[in-house]
């Protein structure tokens, strides 16, 4: 039984992706947020393979942050997605934000792989 925010959250999810789709030109960076940690993909749909994975709980991001569940740790989990999406040749991505409002961090991720290189 999920409670209605969580129910509210999923109808937004299948309403933003009714509009989106990953290609191999420009594969989507789906984010999930719980309540302690923050997790994100880069997808190609067409394919159906998860081309880069990462999360607040990864080595090389959880040794900078003293929380997962912060804005902080979403700003370093965002630049370290980047640079590892750049590394493999992809520039460009459609954001799915997952359902979750663009404030907080959500924003606080867009950010700073905007600020990395990535485009959307």
């Amino acid at each position: 039984m999920l409670n209605i925010k969580e129910q509210q959250r999923i109808y937004r999810h299948e309403r933003i992706r009714n509009g989106l789709v990953g290609t191999p030109g420009r594969p989507r960076l789906c984010v999930h947020r719980s309540l302690n940690n923050l997790q994100a993909q880069i997808i190609d749909d067409s394919a159906g393979k998860v081309l880069i994975g990462k999360s607040t709980l990864a080595k090389d991001v959880k040794s900078k942050l003293k929380s997962g569940g912060n804005v902080n740790a979403a700003g370093v989990l965002g630049e370290s997605l980047a640079l590892e999406a750049i590394k493999k040749g992809i520039k460009k991505v459609s954001f799915d934000r997952g359902g979750y409002l663009y404030h907080g961090r959500i924003k606080a991720f867009a950010e700073a792989a905007r600020k990395a290189g990535l485009i959307f």
